[in-house]
């Protein structure tokens, strides 16, 4: 399942709607695979992202003390919509058009720095370093906490069963994290994201302090985690689809829809975040008991020959690419437009700037992280 998931999703998909499975923490989950279903589901308000909705002994997902835990991923509407609004317009197309500029700059730099070397590890130089040097920079976190915010985070995407404590040390250092970085910015606010937020917090009274640290640890996990996936993935996607390399090193207008089918192809999140029944629900003829957990398979979901011709077919100029990647509904991914950004500007720069860009290690050698939530691969060996 972390090597090549798609064989083992395309074999759930044709047995049946919905599968009661035991998650990677022990206990049970639903996995519902197919496009219509999925799609389906992330956008009916019948499956809460509350926990409170839960019944015990289900799977609830990753335990966060209440200051990092009241996040979006955690709430339903009208909550949600309330705290979705007051940061939306920072993550709008036009907002994030105005952000080109400085992504271009740093992908340079970032290039420039490994160029006369004629190798590279892309994943800590170029992949991993742009996004979260992005969002540090919009939310305005100092330089010199970056790198430690990188290793906190990459503990928690792939905690290790064997050591539970590497992950409750991880949750507690980015408490103490944020818990200081947002008395600096009180003390020294600045034209940034996060000084903004903490005057609607302090001024205006529209944030709890806990929806406030839980508002910017997400906004930095999730503005780092997804992108460096969706990064990686479409770097080696296309490494070892040479035609398909080839068509956008001789049309670079092709970078949006490529970045599209890059995503349907091997997205950055196998599911969505999970879901819990508010009452009986109905896939196909399976039904799924109130206060059981959901999880949607994008990944399966993005495959599925139902909705895409060829599903297993990297086509950069696929027609009428409706994929899941990055969600659906009124939970759809809020940095969906600076992804995007990140990833044509990402890729668009790395093929021009290096031409005879190659693996420098047989594909089938390559790891991806040990999760079953997020998709990323652990290194990217290049030469050019």
């Amino acid at each position: 399942m972390i090597a090549d998931p798609h064989p083992s999703y395309a074999a759930l998909r044709e047995a049946g709607p919905a599968h009661r499975i035991i998650g990677s923490d022990g206990l049970p989950v639903w996995l519902v695979t197919r496009y219509a279903d999925v799609r389906q589901g992330l956008a009916d308000p019948r499956l809460a992202l509350d926990k409170r909705h839960a019944s015990p002994g289900n799977y609830r997902g990753l335990a966060l003390p209440p200051a990092l835990d009241a996040n979006l991923l955690n709430m339903d509407p009208p909550d949600h919509t309330r705290i979705r609004r007051l940061v939306g317009q920072a993550f709008t197309p036009r907002r994030v058009e105005q952000l080109r500029e400085p992504v271009q700059r740093i992908a340079d730099e970032l290039l420039d720095a490994i160029a006369p070397l004629g190798h590279a590890e892309l994943i800590a130089t170029y992949a991993g370093p742009l996004p979260i040097t992005t969002i540090c920079d919009l939310l305005g976190v100092p330089t010199d906490d970056r790198r430690d915010f990188r290793a906190w985070t990459d503990t928690l995407i792939a905690p290790d069963p064997g050591r539970p404590q590497d992950a409750r040390a991880a949750v507690g250092a980015m408490l103490a994290f944020f818990t200081r970085l947002l008395a600096r910015k009180r003390a020294e606010p600045g034209d940034d994201l996060l000084s903004a937020l903490i005057a609607v917090r302090d001024q205006e009274d529209r944030l709890s302090e806990d929806e406030l640290t839980s508002l910017a640890f997400l906004i930095l996990f999730a503005g780092y985690e997804n992108t460096v996936h969706l990064i990686g993935n479409a770097v080696l996607a296309l490494l070892r689809h040479p035609e398909q390399l080839a068509a956008l090193r001789a049309d670079e207008r092709l970078i949006g829809p490529a970045v599209e089918e890059l995503a349907r192809f091997d997205g950055p999140a196998p599911v969505a975040i999970r879901r819990f029944a508010r009452e009986d629900l109905t896939f196909g003829q399976v039904t799924v008991p109130a206060g059981e957990t959901v999880l949607l398979s994008l990944a399966a979901a993005n495959r599925d020959p139902e909705r895409f011709a060829e599903p297993e077919l990297l086509d950069l100029r696929r027609a009428d690419n409706g994929h899941l990647a990055l969600g659906h509904g009124i939970h759809y991914c809020l940095g969906a437009p600076l992804a995007r950004l990140e990833t044509e500007i990402a890729l668009t720069t790395l093929l021009r700037r290096f031409p005879a860009l190659a693996l420098a290690e047989p594909a089938e050698q390559l790891s991806h992280r040990p999760s079953l939530r997020a998709r990323g691969l652990l290194r990217l060996p290049v030469r050019f």
